[in-house]
């Protein structure tokens, strides 16, 4: 669903989801759209679970999954693998968000969850980070191994789409507004990266970076032959 310039993505969730059949099924969100009033309606009124990112964009929230006594609770699910010239690992821990605890100020929220995320590019340092995610859905509905799939799916479509379209297309830095001036550059971004991965490139960055510097390459990609004729007089 376009977005407007003067609005923005958290206003268009219920229009968006509202001609769905969501009943049971699970919706994955990014810190964004954990808008409660929104989350409250898909729980309540669309029947169906979420499992969404929290951050300091809802900070009661964030600091109380923060505050919960992680370090006594095991590890339950860990995943790794090596793509892209870095090396990850992702573990997961769940803890069941009681009323004695005062729950967590995040509507219908069932299960806590910390991610720890461990990067080795290549070369450089490793870098950790602790990302915190609550879900509708409680530790009887779903294992740590499937609510970690269920992130990691959520993650790749973020790194797979959106990111290549807003850093490496530059999409959200774009002035461009007039008209549908912005409905066209968006089509032409998703050809060019539906083209690329079709095509089979597995590093939309470099694929994009050598055809900047060599543009007659793109023509080769999308199947034109570029016949040059020199004409002497």
């Amino acid at each position: 669903m376009e977005v407007g310039a003067k609005t923005n993505e958290t206003r268009h969730f219920k229009p968006l989801l509202a001609p769905l059949d969501l009943a049971d099924a699970v919706v994955t969100f990014d810190a964004l759209h954990s808008v409660k009033a929104n989350i409250t309606w898909l729980v309540e009124t669309k029947e169906a679970h979420y499992i969404g990112v929290i951050k300091t964009n809802q900070p009661l929230a964030y600091a109380q999954l923060r505050a919960l006594p992680w370090t006594p609770i095991a590890i339950q699910h860990t995943a790794s693998r090596t793509a892209h010239g870095r090396r990850e690992s992702r573990s997961i821990k769940t803890c069941s968000i009681a009323g004695n605890l005062s729950g967590i100020s995040f509507p219908h929220a069932a299960l806590a969850i910390r991610v720890h995320r461990r990067r080795k590019p290549t070369g450089k340092p490793e870098s950790r980070e602790s990302v915190y995610a609550v879900t509708s859905l409680d530790s009887h509905q779903v294992a740590p191994a499937d609510l970690a799939a269920a992130i990691c799916g959520h993650w790749r479509i973020e790194h797979s789409s959106h990111r290549i379209r807003d850093v490496t297309f530059a999409e959200d830095a774009s002035t461009v507004h007039a008209g549908s001036t912005p409905r066209t550059m968006a089509s032409f971004r998703n050809l060019a990266i539906g083209t690329l991965k079709i095509l089979g490139a597995d590093n939309i960055v470099k694929t994009t970076r050598v055809v900047r510097y060599d543009p007659e390459r793109a023509l080769a990609i999308l199947g034109i032959t570029n016949n040059r004729h020199t004409h002497g007089t």
